[in-house]
């Protein structure tokens, strides 16, 4: 199924290939395949170089009580589409400077940055990452004793996209729908804004 990105103006191939979707295959992430999407947002930039994130990683075939106990975290939604996913995340950000112990106001920020590089990794891979804000944080927070200055902030899923036909009608309805984005234009102001 082709979900390259119709672009306005050209992207890496990885970007455009880049989408999240909800239907994976069980076959296994390799060890380099997931040290490389790790890899990636380990090079993520941050404010200060502060490096604010981290991540719970769980593989099905190799931390399986792990990952029931994440995926037990997820809504009801989500935990409905994940069966066959091979890698489930819990994305997180230290809310605290390592520096000077004040409060981090870019720290989620940088964590998404971490997150998008490995997604952008992801794809130049053959693999999708599909980023959830759908899951309990203090569930999961209990369920792995996060510390109270590291906050939960995405749930997220690693694998090879599989076919629509897997999904429940209203999910492959989604899957297969033509990808669409705002336009440039009410995204991006120069000069002045609006």
């Amino acid at each position: 199924m082709d979900r390259i990105a119709p672009t306005e103006h050209p992207v890496l191939p990885a970007i455009a290939a880049r989408w999240s979707p909800r239907s994976y295959l069980d076959t296994p992430v390799t060890d380099a395949q997931l040290h490389a999407v790790l890899e990636a947002g380990r090079w993520a930039a941050s404010a200060y170089n502060e490096q604010p994130w981290q991540y719970l990683v769980t593989r099905k075939n190799v931390e399986p009580e792990a990952y029931a106990k994440l995926a037990a975290c997820l809504v009801p939604f989500n935990q409905g589409w994940i069966g066959q996913v091979p890698v489930l995340m819990l994305a997180c950000a230290r809310l605290n400077s390592a520096g000077n112990g004040k409060p981090n106001a870019w720290a989620h920020y940088d964590a998404g940055q971490a997150s998008g590089s490995m997604a952008i990794q992801a794809a130049a891979l053959g693999l999708q990452l599909h980023q959830m804000a759908g899951f309990d944080a203090a569930a999961a927070r209990a369920a792995f004793n996060i510390p109270e200055d590291v906050a939960p902030i995405a749930a997220m899923v690693l694998g090879t996209p599989g076919p629509a036909s897997a999904l429940p009608e209203q999910l492959a309805q989604r899957e297969t729908a033509p990808r669409v984005r705002k336009p440039a234009k009410e995204l991006f102001f120069f000069g002045q804004w609006g």
